[in-house]
């Protein structure tokens, strides 16, 4: 399947929703994991602004890759971020969208707030 790379050096990106556990499925609560390590899948909702647009992208990163305090309205950075279009039926109707995928999102928030004076 294609993977176009996104490129979110001229974008704003803050946490909208603090990480959360993929489901793989929901019916049986199996968790979803990375298929080449193995590692826990998280997502991890974010405010994406750029161009003057602003949107929430649910991103999915593996566990090892979420490093610093993530909560609402932290800065962020995406590494590695990706979108993955899809598509598939269910109940026979047709659905599609883009899927994103991060190798990993560090928190900001210490870089933002510099050093503090003594």
């Amino acid at each position: 399947m294609r993977q176009i790379p996104v490129d979110t050096s001229g974008a704003v990106v803050m946490v909208a929703k603090s990480p959360q556990v993929k489901v793989r499925d929901r019916r049986t609560g199996e968790i979803a994991t990375d298929t080449e390590t193995g590692a826990k899948l998280m997502t991890v909702d974010v405010m994406f602004a750029a161009n003057e647009k602003v949107e929430i992208l649910s991103i999915t990163v593996p566990e090892p890759g979420i490093s610093g305090e993530l909560a609402m309205g932290t800065p962020v950075a995406l590494t590695g971020l990706i979108a993955r279009p899809w598509e598939n039926d269910f109940n026979g109707q047709k659905r599609h969208g883009i899927a994103f995928r991060a190798v990993a999102v560090t928190s900001l928030a210490g870089a933002a707030a510099g050093p503090k004076a003594a």
